[in-house]
């Protein structure tokens, strides 16, 4: 700093608001937002049997792996693509906990080139809580239940991971 303490205040050119369309192309169209949100909502009663037919995909790519643990990456990599799939979905339809658990379970696959028998019954947990999740429509983030299903999960994961360890 120097020794005179004068203050030189510096401002900044405006230069964004300028290349911000106000109408016209290119503007933010609040009427399109909110028909796409009238859709969507429209589209929620039809998730709930989208989601019942991708839990049973998954059920039957689980049985899969099941059957081919000597190849298991091909299979490995079908349940990931479902669960992917449901990520996607459920929090656009109001069912954050299905995003929650479709992430935790890509996550959980990611790497994966095998599966141990700890694996696939960590592989079934996560499966059989989505299940829970729709079958009970916990909706959102599911609340206090919500909180209890995610926490009990990671400690069941966690546990079930220390001991495959040892």
């Amino acid at each position: 700093m120097s020794d005179d303490k004068k203050v030189k205040i510096i401002k900044p050119p405006d230069t964004l608001s300028k290349k911000v369309t106000k109408g016209g192309p290119g503007a933010v169209d609040f009427a399109a937002i909110e028909r796409a949100e009238a859709v969507i909502a429209d589209m929620s009663e039809s998730y709930l049997d989208w989601v019942l037919e991708d839990l049973n995909k998954l059920d039957l790519a689980q049985n899969e792996l099941k059957e081919h643990l000597d190849q298991p990456s091909k299979y490995i990599n079908k349940v990931f693509q479902i669960s992917h799939d449901m990520k996607g979905q459920g929090g656009s339809f109001g069912y954050d906990l299905m995003t929650i658990l479709g992430n935790d379970l890509c996550s959980f696959l990611e790497d994966k080139e095998t599966a141990s028998d700890i694996d696939i019954e960590i592989i079934d947990l996560y499966i059989a809580t989505m299940h829970n999740v729709i079958s009970n429509r916990m909706v959102g983030d599911g609340g206090f239940e919500g909180k209890k299903v995610l926490d009990g999960l990671a400690a069941v994961v966690e546990k079930v991971g220390i001991q495959s360890e040892s």
